[in-house]
């Protein structure tokens, strides 16, 4: 269902009850990882993708960076010029 590089690769599927009433099958929610990181400043216009291409070679490890964090949405990590989020180290 997905690729063996998804942070949801591994995880058990529940069945959930969709917005039209139909049964689904979702995902667990999974616990997150306590990573460390290094602090890294953002910089206008970094985009988390970009950021973990520039750092792992791999645009698609963007949520390594966000697991690092603590925000709900990742998007709000790099919304804010010169704010220090942290970066896994690999």
């Amino acid at each position: 269902m997905f690729r063996s590089t998804s942070r949801y690769a591994n995880l058990p599927t529940v069945p959930a009850i969709g917005a039209d009433g139909q049964e689904v099958m979702a995902v667990k929610l999974r616990v997150l990882p306590d990573t460390r990181g290094v602090p890294r400043m953002v910089r206008s216009g970094n985009l988390l993708d970009v950021m973990a291409h520039e750092l792992f070679g791999d645009g698609t490890r963007f949520w390594h960076i966000a697991d690092a964090n603590t925000e709900l949405e990742a998007n709000t990590l790099v919304a804010r010029d010169g704010r220090v989020i942290r970066v896994p180290e690999n």
